[in-house]
């Protein structure tokens, strides 16, 4: 009685066999694929203005786009499980290349950051393992008792330490600080006693210090204090945070129009088409352009948070609240920056800015929280 009961629950009409709906069977969350292509549309047209009408931009991020998009795809038909087991590898492979880019890393504009397959590819490990990160933490911590205790914590630290003086090295502060963010995000949601969050907090002037006078560069010190009076080097160091905030404010609210910002095609405007590029969306599209960016961005993190609350095991529940908030992080820093609210990082417009290493590791965990909820069925069968 009890099978035919099961075989009854599981059939359609007829008795026929009920089908999961078809974005289902294919592990893809329709609303998340469908705010990601807009975000692809906007940036195809924000692109090809900020490159100064370029087409070889905007050709590149496509088939950066199309790479993404197909790499999301493969992740979610992966079982979070799957995932889960092949955690440690994945780490361990990342750390080893870190250790590459000190070794034999390609250098570029000061700073030795990327690998270089000849003929191949050319590619920044520190951006893989802003996936990782979390990943490798949440894997540790899913297999303990939480919250955690001291000494898990303290594992925990160095799982998020060695990648980020590895990073450091290259150096790349911005991504060294996202890296850490992302899995310090996951020990805050597997419930980190409040003693050890005020601690952390009493322990963040000595440990600022420390880096300000043994850690940051100069260049990164300049960043710093033009970021507290940018007038004081309007020519130099100054000057990107003085044309960004320039441009924004000349965009008004509905702004100049497509193709018609005077910053960045007149070459004020540096690295446009990069850090900076959320300036020339808000000086051709204005104050409303900027708005609807932010609710798009807002939907994502929505969704995103949605699907960590669904999420059936606590290895994918640390995974996707750590993946959505970073995204999070992401977008605020790079808009506080080029509004001069941050100091700039070197941070990219998430899915919007140019850049193609760092839009395939979004969009793979993009696939992960995907895999997270489309396969939350199998997992309770």
């Amino acid at each position: 009685m009890k099978a035919l009961l099961a075989g009854a629950s599981s059939s359609g009409r007829g008795g026929l066999p009920r089908r999961d709906p078809f974005w289902q069977r294919i592990h893809v969350d329709p609303w998340l694929l469908l705010l990601i292509l807009v975000l692809a549309t906007v940036a195809g047209f924000v692109l090809y203005s900020a490159g100064s009408k370029s087409m070889s931009i905007l050709y590149r991020q496509g088939a950066a786009y199309c790479v993404g998009l197909a790499v999301m795809l493969a992740v979610a038909q992966f079982k979070p499980r799957f995932m889960e087991r092949w955690v440690p590898v994945a780490y361990v492979g990342c750390v080893l290349l870190l250790i590459a880019v000190l070794l034999v890393g390609t250098e570029a504009k000061g700073a030795q950051r990327w690998l270089t397959i000849p003929g191949v590819i050319r590619f920044q490990p520190s951006e893989i393992m802003k996936l990782v990160m979390p990943m490798a933490v949440a894997w540790y911590l899913a297999r303990r008792n939480l919250p955690p205790g001291f000494k898990y914590i303290c594992v925990t630290l160095a799982i998020i330490g060695i990648p980020m003086v590895l990073i450091l090295k290259q150096p790349d502060l911005g991504t060294s600080l996202l890296v850490a963010i992302s899995g310090f995000f996951v020990l805050l949601l597997a419930g980190l006693r409040w003693r050890y969050i005020i601690g952390a907090a009493v322990l963040l002037g000595p440990i600022a210090t420390a880096m300000w006078f043994f850690v940051m560069h100069e260049y990164q010190k300049r960043r710093v204090l033009t970021f507290l009076n940018p007038e004081s080097d309007p020519l130099g160091a100054g000057w990107n945070i003085i044309q960004s905030k320039a441009a924004i404010g000349s965009g008004g609210v509905f702004g100049k129009g497509w193709l018609q910002g005077t910053q960045s095609h007149l070459d004020f405007l540096p690295e446009g088409h990069t850090d900076f590029i959320i300036a020339v969306l808000a000086e051709e599209f204005g104050m409303v352009g900027v708005c609807l960016l932010l609710m798009v961005y807002l939907l994502i993190i929505a969704r995103g948070l949605f699907i960590t609350l669904q999420a059936q095991d606590t290895f994918s529940r640390l995974l996707a609240g750590s993946i959505t908030l970073t995204f999070f992080i992401y977008v605020l820093v790079n808009i506080g920056m080029v509004s001069g609210l941050l100091p700039v990082v070197g941070v990219p417009l998430p899915l919007i800015s140019y850049g193609g290493t760092s839009l395939v590791t979004l969009l793979s965990g993009f696939g992960i929280l995907m895999s997270i909820h489309t396969h939350r069925k199998w997992m309770a069968q």
